[in-house]
Formats: C-alpha cells, structure tokens, sequence
C-alpha cells in the first residue's frame, strides 16, 4: 500500500510562526544532533525480555554529561513549564534510538529519584508532516497532544496506551473483551484518521488506551506515528482497516456491528469532529491556511489522489485543488459540512 520511505519535508518559515502563534515554539536545547554522538547499542528488550525494534544507545561519559542537564530539563519545560528547581531528583535513565521510523527518534526515560516513578518523551526530526499531523490530532480529534518545537528538534510526550499489535494479539481474545464497544471505537478513530487525511494506521502506529469505568471498560484507539499525514496518493492508505495487520479488527466489526450501526458510528464522529472545529475554528483556519500552500507531497501524489477524491464523492470541489493541504481542506469541508457540489 506504501510504495516507498516517505520524503522528508522542512518547516516553512509560515508554519514556525503558526508553531509560536499556538504556543508550540519553545528555546528548547537543539539535542537532536547531540543525541546522534552515541558510540554504542544494543538491542532494546522489552519487559517480556523480546526483542524490539528499538536499540538502547550508550554514550561517553563526557556526552552525557553534557546531555543530562539538557534532557532533565527539556522534561520539565514540556511537563512543568520549565521550572528548572524541579529537576534536581531527576536523572535520565535510558535512551533508546528507532531507526526504522522516518522521523528516527529517541525515547528518553526520565526517573524520580525519590520514587522510582518513570516517564517518558521523545526527541525527533522536526518534519512538516508531521507538525501539521500532530496539529490536526490536537484540533479535531479528542485527544490533546502535547509537544515543542525548536530548529529541528521536535519533542513530544509520550503517548500511554497498549501497542495496537500487542492488542490484538493478547486483548482481542479475551473473553472479558467488550466487543462491541471496541468494535464501535475502531469505527470512529478509522472514521477520523480517514477525514483528516491521517495515512499508515498500521498496528505499531496506533495505540489503544484502557480505562475501567464504574460498570464497564472505556476504549480509545490513537495514532502514535503521524509522518503520513496528507502524504500518499493512493486513497487506501488512509483507510485504516484496509492494511492487513488490522484484519482480526475489521473482522471483529464485521461480527458486532451491521451496516445500519457502522453507517450511524461514523456519523457520530461526524458531528463531534464538526463539534470540535468549531470550537478551535481560529486555529484550525489558520492552519489550513498555512497548509495548503505547504508542498507536503511529490505532485504525482497531489494528482492521484484528487482524481480519487473525485471519482469518490462525484464532487467538483477537489478539482482545483493543488496541494494536498488543499485536498485535506476540501475533504473536511465536504464532510462535515456537507458541501457537494
């Protein structure tokens, strides 16, 4: 469905300030670079001691040095507002390196000393995709993201939730699984992923965050990877219950929900996404007004999938449109607007 690595795209001049305007800009450390002077890995392991996708980096003694401060306190700006006294019981205990993601990032834990209590951020490669994806999710979806941006360096807060993978596989049979309720939670975050324009929801790109409630269990699936925002051609790749790995979920729907019920999920995210924009409607237009001047994509890209959208929806508002943030643009409008023409 993906042909190839996603091209990296810098942040325009226009989307820093839109970052300052939103309080997104921080004097933040530039540590990316820093971060890149490890000497030494090996493979991160899980608690269930398998093998991840992560390497845990090692450092010389002087880099870290360096480093600790920077990074305690970088914690406390995105935590605490940079209160600086606030990091003395603080210590940086692991730094994991991804290289499998485009935007290659680093996992910091940070440890309370007087505790024991760990946290978790990352540092990665500010990418215009993903900027403006993390700024969507933070708009219209509804959950809250919190990040900061300086240079190159994008930091952003962990995201808590059981790995989609690890979901299906160890949650989707379990016999106390309320199967309808997360059936109807699948639904609604492919219904918003695909109204934004939010591609690659794979299982190790989304999340699913478990809360018990005073009768039942409460389930929200969110996205964790964000550099496919508005990038692909291919409509599909938008759609989350498409790729393979998230087959056992379609198939789950497919058991508890009827059309009838899928048709009237959708529609409710619908009217909360409609709720949602405007409530923020000042930021979201400034946004997308950044947005669509943004080349976000190869024009190709831009191409295929406005003949999609048209074919799709027998609209003539995707015509014109030239960039892909205008196609996000259009795409919101004609939804949640209901403005076919």
């Amino acid at each position: 469905m993906i042909s190839r690595r996603k091209v990296f795209y810098p942040v325009s001049d226009a989307m820093r300030e839109y970052l300052a305007h939103s309080g997104r800009n921080s004097d933040i450390p530039l540590v990316y670079d820093d971060l890149l002077r490890f000497t030494g890995s090996i493979p991160y392991e899980n608690p269930a001691g398998e093998e991840t996708l992560w390497l845990e980096v090692m450092y010389p003694p002087e880099v870290m040095a360096e480093l600790r401060p920077k990074l305690t306190g970088i914690y406390a700006t995105l935590k605490i507002g940079g209160d600086l006294s606030m990091t003395e019981h603080l210590s940086v205990e692991r730094i994991d390196f991804g290289e499998f993601g485009n935007s290659r990032p680093f996992r910091i834990r940070i440890t309370n000393l007087f505790n024991g209590n760990s946290d978790y951020y990352y540092v990665k490669h500010a990418d215009a995709s993903r900027l403006f994806g993390l700024e969507l999710e933070h708009t219209l979806s509804p959950n809250r993201i919190n990040y900061l941006v300086n240079g190159n360096t994008l930091i952003e807060e962990h995201i808590a939730g059981v790995p989609g993978d690890v979901f299906i596989r160890d949650y989707l049979v379990d016999p106390a699984l309320n199967n309808v309720r997360i059936a109807k939670e699948f639904v609604k975050f492919g219904e918003r992923c695909f109204l934004r324009l939010l591609g690659d929801m794979r299982t190790v790109n989304y999340v699913v965050d478990i809360t018990p409630d005073f009768e039942e269990v409460q389930y929200r699936v969110r996205p964790i990877d964000f550099d496919q925002q508005s990038y692909e051609g291919n409509l599909s790749v938008y759609r989350a219950h498409l790729f393979p790995d998230n087959k056992p979920v379609e198939e789950l729907v497919r058991t508890h929900l009827n059309d009838q019920t899928i048709l009237q999920y959708r529609a409710e995210e619908h009217s909360q996404m409609s709720r949602r924009a405007k409530v923020e409607w000042s930021r979201l237009m400034r946004l997308l007004r950044v947005m669509e001047k943004e080349t976000l994509s190869p024009y190709e890209h831009v191409v295929s999938l406005r003949e999609a959208f048209v074919e799709r929806y027998g609209s003539h508002a995707f015509e014109s449109c030239e960039t892909m943030g205008q196609l996000t643009r259009a795409h919101l409008q004609i939804v949640l607007e209901g403005k076919h023409s």
